[in-house]
């Protein structure tokens, strides 16, 4: 490989992630406009730089010209889960989806690295389209829960100061660190049900306040403005009550109020 093709050989890659992160995006999106818990809390991706790829390459003895087959992760995607639990399940929706092929996998949540790293990653194929037509790309995923990754970012940020030689002390401290990363891991999952009956609430109330709101928005194009000024207080009572059923039964009430004048609106246009 001639070392000037090399933005040319990582541009499908950029792409890749860029699509990745917009679907598992629309993921989350879907869980909450549906009114239901997201197993993925938030995903972000990279591109191995052209130096990491390299050093990699040198590391394990891999030739140029088999570079794209044997580094597989030169596109990254990292999600992140608030539970432990919630990794399977992330992982099973990755397996059922007809885009994403699962190439290969390392749970590092039942074998955990002797540095105390947890995590679960897969390899995908993925293919996208570019002006040569399409290609299949190999893409890294790692999922892990936010307590997980942040002890990684640590640890990744200390074997790059130390080169691979880290200090007995620091190496015995992030030993600990992890053993307590295990815990608290634990005790979220603890009150796991409870949290996600919290979560789930304030999704459905931000849901009820939406569509709430823009039916008052539309009654002002059909009804005079006295009687919208009457139903607005009205709705801000009840928001402030912070009572979910009764938002419920004013957003069903609201409903039959705006499709009586949407069909008052017809009748006069008719």
């Amino acid at each position: 490989m001639e070392i000037q093709l090399w933005r040319s050989i990582l541009c499908p890659y950029e792409l890749a992630v860029r699509e990745l992160i917009v679907k598992f995006e629309h993921i989350i999106n879907e869980h909450k406009q549906n009114d239901l818990y997201s197993p993925i809390e938030q995903v972000s991706g990279r591109i191995k730089s052209v130096s990491s790829i390299l050093e990699k390459m040198q590391r394990k003895n891999i030739p140029m010209d088999r570079m794209e087959e044997e580094v597989e992760d030169i596109a990254g995607i990292r999600i992140i889960c608030q539970f432990e639990e919630d990794i399977d399940t992330v992982a099973g929706i990755i397996s059922n989806r007809a885009d994403m092929t699962i190439k290969s996998e390392k749970n590092y949540l039942k074998h955990i690295k002797q540095s105390g790293y947890r995590s679960y990653h897969l390899i995908i194929y993925y293919t996208v389209e570019t002006i040569n037509g399409p290609k299949k790309l190999q893409v890294e995923i790692q999922i892990r829960t936010m307590a997980m990754n942040f002890w990684a970012t640590i640890e990744h940020s200390l074997q790059y100061k130390y080169k691979g030689d880290m200090p007995s002390h620091v190496t015995e401290r992030l030993s600990k660190a992890a053993d307590a990363i295990i815990s608290l891991d634990h005790e979220m999952s603890s009150v796991r049900n409870e949290i996600m009956d919290a979560q789930n609430s304030s999704q459905m109330q931000s849901n009820l306040v939406r569509d709430i709101l823009i039916n008052i928005e539309n009654l002002y194009k059909l009804s005079n403005k006295r009687e919208v000024m009457k139903i607005q207080d009205e709705f801000l009572r009840v928001f402030r009550t912070k009572d979910l059923q009764q938002l419920e039964r004013f957003h069903r009430q609201l409903d039959i109020i705006a499709e009586g004048y949407r069909a008052q609106a017809v009748q006069h246009n008719i």
